[in-house]
């Protein structure tokens, strides 16, 4: 509980004083890339609830690679990533290690990295899970710097129940978006939520805040 208040609270920090810098542009993970992808899923061993999580099946994604504080090159910085599917958003971020480690946001010096929901999910069921990613170990790798991040590269997505970690698909990069797309796109997990695989808690609650704050300065609709 400790650990989300202080996740909640580092968050709505890092919002406040981005707000007060920025303009017209991102107020959370500013320097990004996005791509075109293929999602496929093979789907849970044991069912979370959830029809994109359970079901099999291959969905045409869009993806966004960034970096939350935005520093250049191979600098660490807290990378996030960003996959609407099916119109639905599933944002994650760089973590650390553990049960607890995986909720709290950790700077890292690769795109090559852990990555977690940072707080959880609930199912159709009822069930509550936490989504992550990470290196694929017989994919292309990521790299350390956005220029690096191209096609062809992947992550493996996993599914987390108490101690229970259930590897149920795979995101492949495609193509690069033009600039103007990848400024324009407006991620929001809150807003772009299924029935059946929707955030919850107090974290989550802050971040719809702060994206929907960011798209009002930004001159973004969502």
């Amino acid at each position: 509980m400790m650990a989300k208040r202080w996740a909640a609270g580092v968050l709505a920090v890092a919002v406040g004083v981005r707000l007060a810098r920025s303009r017209r542009r991102r107020s959370l993970h500013p320097a990004g890339r996005s791509l075109r992808g293929e999602l496929q899923i093979w789907g849970c061993v044991e069912p979370t609830g959830s029809a994109l999580l359970d079901q099999p099946g291959r969905y045409d994604v869009t993806v966004r690679m960034s970096k939350g504080w935005g520093t250049r090159g191979a600098r660490a910085d807290v990378r996030g990533v960003a996959i609407r599917v099916e119109g639905t958003d599933l944002l994650l971020s760089t973590v650390g290690p553990g049960r607890w480690g995986r909720r709290l946001p950790m700077p890292r010096r690769t795109f090559d990295a852990r990555y977690g929901s940072i707080a959880a999910y609930r199912t159709g069921s009822g069930g509550k899970l936490y989504l992550a990613a990470g290196p694929d170990p017989v994919g292309r790798p990521l790299g350390r710097s956005l220029d690096a991040v191209g096609e062809a590269a992947t992550l493996l997505l996993y599914a987390i129940r108490g101690v229970a970690v259930q590897p149920f698909g795979r995101v492949t990069l495609g193509e690069t978006l033009p600039s103007p797309v990848d400024a324009a796109l407006a991620f929001d997990p809150i807003r772009n939520a299924s029935r059946d695989l929707h955030p919850t808690g107090l974290l989550h609650g802050v971040r719809g805040v702060a994206y929907r704050a960011s798209q009002r300065w930004r001159g973004v609709v969502q």
